[in-house]
């Protein structure tokens, strides 16, 4: 077991005051037999009312509605988790779905179908037309699963953006480089062209770069394998999800769960100032 903090900043300054809309936050790791929170705090600027809830995939989610205008939004999490150790091979596919292409069995495919829904369906053949060059098929299940992986990774540049959104899988077909969230997105949605079940985790990384700060959160994959339950992909180190990775949120829709989304109404022309600072720390 190791114990790590995760530090998360977000700050918006605005040139004169605004008012604050209801914002979402997905801040809170999701425990699990791997991860414990020990300890949380969250600090928010200005006055504000807050109400948890789970959301429709089981993420922990916070709504704040704020009490007074503000010319500046701070919100500071930290929290104290203890991650498990996990190795990230020990699993074993149902022998149905070891080699591919197969089905999943009848009693779970009602529930995967969503995750089985292409989100960008006008980009379908350019994804295919790319999956073809890979030579996939016919490949055992999970060596298939790895290999699309760590294509991504060697086949394409990373690139941060600060732009809201992913882009589209076609986008980063062409362009040949995009963030985490956009390798993450095409690892999706080409498995989705392969009839799997597939969706998009948020979440934190430790790593070097996090260890010193100033980093941001990071993005990667999970597929539903048989006997196996939902596997990590990483598609932006070419790895499988080990005790490194901490989620905080799942959904199908890879737009859906930005860590703090919201509004504001202010006078014309009004643009924030963003700074977004995240530290992991392993703890002795």
């Amino acid at each position: 077991m190791q114990r790590l903090r995760i530090q998360h900043l977000t700050e918006y300054l605005f040139p004169t005051q605004v008012t604050l809309n209801p914002h979402r936050l997905l801040l809170r790791p999701r425990e699990g037999h791997d991860v414990r929170i020990e300890s949380s705090s969250l600090e928010i600027t200005p006055a504000y009312n807050i109400k948890w809830q789970r959301d429709v995939f089981d993420n922990s989610l916070a709504v704040v509605d704020f009490m007074e205008r503000s010319d500046k939004l701070v919100i500071a999490s930290e929290v104290l988790i203890q991650h498990y150790e996990q190795a990230p091979f020990d699993f074993l596919v149902e022998d149905y779905a070891v080699n591919y292409p197969f089905m999943y069995a009848v009693d779970e495919q009602m529930d995967l179908a969503v995750f089985q829904q292409l989100a960008f369906f006008n980009d379908q053949r350019t994804v295919n037309d790319w999956l073809l060059q890979l030579e996939l098929y016919g490949m055992e299940t999970f060596g298939m699963l790895v290999k699309l992986n760590q294509a991504i990774s060697n086949q394409f540049s990373y690139q941060t953006r600060e732009e809201a959104g992913v882009q589209s899988p076609a986008q980063t077909l062409a362009l040949r480089s995009g963030s985490c969230r956009d390798y993450a997105t095409l690892f999706i949605e080409a498995c989705r062209c392969l009839g799997l079940a597939s969706r998009f985790v948020s979440g934190y990384l430790h790593a070097a770069a996090t260890e010193a700060g100033n980093a941001t959160t990071h993005a990667w994959a999970e597929i539903y394998l048989p006997g196996a339950g939902w596997k990590g992909f990483d598609p932006t180190a070419g790895v499988v999800t080990s005790n490194q990775h901490i989620a905080v949120a799942v959904a199908r829709n890879p737009e859906t769960v930005p860590p703090v989304s919201g509004s504001f109404t202010g006078s014309g022309g009004v643009t924030p100032t963003m700074r977004v600072n995240v530290q992991v720390n392993l703890l002795a």
